[in-house]
């Protein structure tokens, strides 16, 4: 079999091609013909105090090194740092990240009002090939001034990103984006996402079952059920978020563009015998 042509997500941010006026194309259109949340194309830096865009960083910094700290380890941790914070303001900033510890809780996710939870379908199952699993996630991505989610299609075979997205909210707009723009690359048999209302709306789910792919979602506070996205969470902070300080939006779609390239295609995986993700997912089809 020919070796599968590997695709690499878009690099550069279009919106400075976008004609707010709305002549021949609306707003809408051309943001899709770009490649442009509409949430991106808006941005302006949200208004939180210095102070607390400066623990929100601290939180983030520590959530990536300790996924599994619930609020009052992280306001231990702050306190140790200098930090005099309660209980009350750590949670309100770690909601707003979409930050929650991963151990076992009543709650952990908060999917929309009558969305439907799908079963996990992923226990004891072997990876053995491409496009058998598919997983999508949300990661917060901190900015000077301000902040960003960031949600990410991956095969779990290849460790390969299919496609992402970036947004400066958490509606599902951008999660759907994403959703088909890596359905125009390939098909998975299973889907899995967390519970959140991002992947149970039906705009979410409708998509995968109307292409006949099965919809798996994690288990509530299951920490190792999308171990592949959480790992590349790691990489993605600690290789390229954390050694920036995007300024605006279009700085973070650059840099993440350019980051997510390297990634699939150059930078390789001990887990992939130290192939990198393209070459795997090339070689697999």
């Amino acid at each position: 079999m020919g070796q599968k042509k590997v695709r690499t997500c878009r690099l550069n941010s279009g919106a400075s091609l976008i004609d707010r006026e709305e002549g021949d194309f609306s707003v809408r259109r051309q943001c899709e013909l770009l490649g442009v949340t509409r949430s991106g194309l808006y941005y302006r830096p949200v208004g939180e105090s210095e102070e607390n865009l400066k623990l929100m960083r601290a939180l983030d910094e520590q959530y990536t090194r300790t996924p599994y700290y619930g609020v009052r380890r992280m306001r231990e941790y702050l306190r140790r740092q200098g930090w005099p914070v309660n209980e009350k303001r750590v949670r309100r900033l770690l909601r707003l990240m979409g930050l929650e510890a991963i151990y076992p809780k009543p709650k952990l996710s908060r999917p929309g009002e009558g969305h439907t939870i799908y079963p996990y379908l992923l226990r004891r199952l072997a990876i053995e090939r491409l496009n058998q699993v598919w997983s999508a996630d949300i990661t917060f991505i901190r900015m000077a001034r301000g902040w960003l989610y960031l949600v990410a299609v991956m095969d779990w075979f290849s460790r390969y990103v299919v496609s992402w997205r970036l947004s400066a909210n958490l509606e599902s707009e951008f999660c759907v984006e994403a959703l088909g723009e890596a359905l125009r690359w390939g098909q998975p048999e299973i889907f899995n996402t967390d519970q959140g209302s991002q992947f149970t709306c039906e705009a979410f789910t409708s998509r995968l079952k109307q292409q006949g792919i099965r919809i798996s979602m994690d288990g509530r506070g299951r920490c190792l059920d999308n171990v592949f996205t959480e790992r590349l969470w790691r990489s993605v902070k600690y290789e390229e978020v954390y050694l920036k300080d995007y300024q605006e939006f279009s700085d973070a779609q650059q840099g993440l563009g350019r980051y997510f390239r390297h990634y699939n295609r150059e930078r390789p995986h001990q887990g992939l015998d130290y192939q990198t993700p393209a070459e795997v997912y090339g070689k697999a089809a």
